[in-house]
């Protein structure tokens, strides 16, 4: 019986060139977070240490679409106020 998609492993339904399904932006993070500790460990073998890498290239270049889409969103609905103007995001701020 499948798993029911939730909030931690929820995926993108548009396949990749490969057929795979695109992992969501926080189950991406989660898996470079994970690739991130098995490559400083040191202690895989090139080729698979390779195989890390390249998929971790992946996943940062679909978190970074991801949120390049989420900005433009952000953009799009700013617009609708013409006075709403965008700012740097500081998150130590009050």
């Amino acid at each position: 019986m499948p798993k029911k998609a939730t909030a931690q492993n929820k995926i993108n339904p548009d396949p990749d060139k490969e057929g795979k399904a695109f992992p969501s932006f926080e189950a991406a993070l989660s898996e470079l977070e994970k690739i991130v500790i098995h490559l400083e460990a040191g202690e895989l073998p090139l080729e698979q240490a390779l195989n890390e890498f390249e998929r971790g290239m992946q996943l940062v270049h679909l978190s970074q679409q991801t949120l390049q889409q989420a900005e433009q969103r952000v953009q799009i609905l700013l617009n609708d106020e013409p006075d709403a103007q965008l700012t740097p995001f500081t998150p130590d701020a009050p």
